[in-house]
């Protein structure tokens, strides 16, 4: 396993297990929200961000987080492993309340400068909306894009900590 990626909710632990993917199989470690947003949350040119992707993609190894449905075309062919975290919905939204407020001050490493993390009624909304709209594009992105790409959906905190012990460290 070169290029693993991990998709699912906010809140979910994708940043916070692909951290710890890479670092046990020593592969460069890309979050995508780093490339994406600019300094006060602009979003990019859609043609340049494609651009983007498709160069990160190209990469010979990466463990790469982030949803971004609109790049998925690119990224799933180039994957080796998708990494579906799929908890449940009120414990995404636990988890991105307490995380807001454990880094009111410091900010999350995973996003990029300039952008605050955020706690609207937008977001929250996407947190709960995730596992009826969102988790469907992506299973349905593999059948269109990598129907052969393995799948491993976890759907509990206790699942991802077995199959994180799982993978050799390096």
């Amino acid at each position: 396993m070169r290029r693993i990626l991990v998709v699912g909710s906010s809140g979910a632990g994708k940043s916070t297990l692909a951290r710890a993917v890479a670092g046990r199989l020593d592969l460069p470690l890309v979050h995508l929200d780093r490339h994406y947003w600019r300094p006060g949350w602009i979003a990019p040119d859609h043609a340049v961000w494609r651009t983007t992707v498709a160069a990160l993609a190209a990469e010979p190894a990466w463990v790469m987080d982030g949803n971004y449905g609109s790049s998925l075309d690119l990224r799933l062919p180039r994957a080796d492993l998708l990494v579906l975290v799929d908890l449940p919905w009120p414990l995404c939204l636990a988890r991105v309340v307490r995380r807001r407020w454990a880094r009111r001050s410091s900010g999350r490493p995973d996003l990029p400068p300039g952008c605050p993390e955020r706690l609207d009624l937008d977001f929250l909304g996407y947190v709960v909306r995730y596992p009826r709209r969102s988790r469907p594009r992506v299973l349905a992105a593999v059948a269109a894009h990598a129907p052969g790409l393995p799948v491993v959906r976890l759907r509990s905190p206790a699942q991802v900590r077995r199959w994180l012990a799982l993978l050799p460290s390096r």
